[in-house]
């Protein structure tokens, strides 16, 4: 009998928190404090609906982008229209998926394409290897290789996500030819 009036005396007695209170009033903190988060996410949820929205028409307008997107690669000439690309084969290096092949040939005096003493006679890049991670920008010498703002190359046919030389070139600037120059 006394081990059951001990067990009815525990179970009526309450946890007293530290000011002395009976533990009623935490269980109304812990209430009122998860609508106040309801509350705030809500009011986070009514802001972000009234606000208005940023909506790029993308067919209808041009696409815009941060001046470090790395788009599709451009072959870059200089001033006078001349490839810059030496053939070092320094991209091709650098690049972490094989995804760029270079075939090097030498600039004559009657046919001058490069201000080197080389130039890229092919200059493939493969889009389905390539990952866009810019190592290659980064190890060219001569600033011949740059990430452009192209980004429309998706493609049901694989073989044509391989872009050659002509593809990847840079227009002639005006006053520049675009074809070998005599020297």
């Amino acid at each position: 009998m006394e081990g059951w009036l001990r067990l009815e005396e525990l179970s009526s007695r309450r946890e007293l928190d530290p000011a002395g209170n009976i533990g009623m009033p935490s269980k109304i903190n812990e209430v009122l404090d998860a609508a106040a988060a309801i509350a705030k996410g809500l009011n986070t949820t009514l802001k972000e609906m009234l606000s208005p929205t940023i909506t790029e028409d993308y067919p209808d307008s041009p696409a815009r982008f941060q001046e470090r997107y790395r788009g599709m690669h451009v072959l870059e000439r200089d001033e006078s229209g001349l490839e810059k690309c030496v053939a070092c084969f320094l991209c091709a290096a650098a690049c972490p998926s094989n995804c760029i092949y270079i075939e090097a040939a030498e600039n004559t005096g009657a046919a001058r394409i490069s201000g080197g003493e080389r130039y890229a006679k092919v200059y493939n890049i493969d889009y389905n290897r390539c990952i866009f991670c810019g190592y290659c920008v980064e190890a060219c010498p001569t600033d011949a290789i740059t990430h452009g703002h192209g980004f429309e190359i998706a493609s049901y046919n694989t073989s044509t996500l391989i872009y050659r030389k002509e593809q990847l070139l840079a227009p002639a600037g005006e006053g520049a030819s675009s074809g070998p120059v005599g020297g």
